[in-house]
């Protein structure tokens, strides 16, 4: 099994489109990249402890490869508003890759560099990598928080 931290924005709804990816073993989200130990969301959303709301990924990599996470994260937010995701702005809503291990941060700048050159889109990438921190798992009522309501996606 391995690990994989992503940060794409609100946590809700990048946790629930990385749990129906297949290979996926579990999700939870959490808080990572800042400076306060044990983090609670309302310290987060300040903007103050700088965590970025991130989603935390165990994966089998015998039955989806880092690479197909890769592609996930980048379809399911806008890598080119710096700490912004739709309406939610603040530096806990950016978009960084978390990396666990030098192939992570290899194949990350890969795409990224990949993506760029695609000119997919208009604007610069912003997309943070950098190694993965401590991860702070979010209080429980934020954990599979959509599924749980039986939303397929967050309302804006």
């Amino acid at each position: 099994m391995a690990i994989a931290t992503f940060a794409a924005g609100c946590f809700w709804g990048v946790e629930l489109t990385f749990s129906k990816v297949p290979g996926v073993l579990s999700t939870q989200v959490g808080y990572m990249g800042g400076h306060v130990d044990s983090p609670s969301y309302e310290q987060v959303c300040t903007g103050e402890t700088y965590h970025a709301e991130v989603v935390q990924v165990e994966f089998d990599p015998e039955q989806v490869a880092y690479e197909a996470l890769l592609t996930t994260f980048w379809q399911c937010h806008n890598p080119t508003t710096k700490n912004r995701q739709g309406p939610d702005v603040g530096t806990q809503y950016r978009s960084a890759i978390f990396y666990h291990d030098e192939s992570q941060r290899v194949l990350a700048e890969q795409s990224r560099l990949e993506l760029s050159k695609s000119a997919a889109y208009p604007q610069p990438i912003v997309t943070d990598i950098s190694p993965a921190s401590h991860f702070w798992k979010a209080e429980e009522y934020h954990q599979q928080y959509l599924s749980k309501r039986g939303m397929g996606h967050c309302a804006f």
